[in-house]
């Protein structure tokens, strides 16, 4: 009898997991902290509770989450606003569809010794900026200040900075772009006191825009299907943050475990945790209209060369996550 019942069990999970949704999610970057709540809520089994069988691709530098989804590589990607919204202009028709990062972690760390003290002395210095779409918010700032980014005695020498911390060590920048959660952490590895630093963070200096949403493309979310598949994708997702949020060490622990080039480290990846969940605090996943509309003026002042030239139309739906929420 017993063995009837493990048997019918057997059945009934295969029978589950044949009828299970996939899901395959893009990440902007490598396994790490910043995507915990996805870690989390696989480990945890809030993907499985909803019926979904969730792929998580870790990104990497050669990797564009609008390039893998508009090639059919992933339903789902984590992307920055602003590059999303550069894409949509462009015509790769994106739309968020939940922002899980309430604040932005981006800022720029110099060298106290450049004689870098206030944003008047970044003129005629070489500061460090990741590209790929990570420059947007850079260039919009240096435009507010009314400073070009073409060199000079009363501009700035843009480096085409790698995702390292390298330039600043090297001192080849007086500054140079970082998170709060990771490159800034690594300089401090690297023997740097952050006495020895000054951080200019994008959020202070009202320059900020939305970092870790989720997208999908336009198109899809006309079928009905999809559209609900992603209301328990992104309620499985938050659950996952939530849970991260409130036990950071555990998370970063589950990150570790699923980490399979083995880079990582303890130390550092529960350290960014701590600061990604400073992050996420405050946000249930719906979007901020007032961010959005913030992130989108943003984008549009930058001067002669804005990254977008007019706001976008149906760039964001509250829908799903409206019912994921309720």
């Amino acid at each position: 009898m017993k063995k009837m019942m493990l048997g019918a069990a057997a059945l009934a999970l295969m029978a589950g997991a044949a009828s299970a949704e996939e899901v395959k999610l893009q990440l902007k970057w490598v396994t790490q902290a910043q995507f915990a709540g996805y870690y989390v809520a696989a480990e945890k089994g809030y993907f499985e509770e909803e019926g979904l069988e969730v792929t998580i691709l870790p990104g990497g530098p050669d990797i564009a989450p609008e390039q893998v989804i508009a090639g059919g590589g992933a339903d789902v990607i984590v992307d920055w606003m602003p590059p999303a919204l550069a894409a949509r202009e462009k015509g790769l028709k994106l739309v968020n569809i939940a922002q899980p990062f309430k604040h932005s972690g981006m800022m720029l760390t110099c060298l106290k010794e450049s004689g870098v003290a206030t944003t008047a002395d970044f003129k005629g210095k070489t500061l460090g900026v990741w590209f790929f779409g990570n420059e947007y918010p850079f260039l919009n700032w240096m435009s507010k200040l009314g400073i070009p980014t073409t060199g000079g005695a009363e501009g700035v020498e843009v480096l085409k900075q790698g995702f390292n911390v390298d330039p600043l060590l090297q001192k080849q920048a007086a500054c140079i772009s970082t998170m709060t959660y990771n490159e800034y952490w690594q300089v401090i590895d690297a023997g740097i006191k952050p006495e020895d630093l000054v951080t200019f963070k994008y959020e202070d200096e009202g320059v900020a825009t939305l970092e870790d949403g989720l997208y999908v493309m336009e198109d899809r979310l006309a079928d009905p299907a999809f559209k609900a598949t992603m209301v328990k994708f992104v309620r499985a997702a938050m659950k996952g943050w939530k849970y991260a949020e409130a036990n950071p060490d555990e998370a970063a622990m589950i990150v570790l475990e699923n980490d399979e080039t083995g880079a990582q480290t303890e130390t550092h990846q529960k350290r960014m945790m701590s600061e990604v969940a400073k992050l996420t605090a405050g946000s249930n996943g719906a979007l901020d209209v007032a961010d959005y509309e913030r992130t989108v003026a943003t984008l549009m002042g930058g001067g002669s060369d804005p990254v977008i030239t007019k706001a976008p139309e149906g760039a964001y739906t509250l829908e799903i996550t409206n019912e994921a929420l309720n």
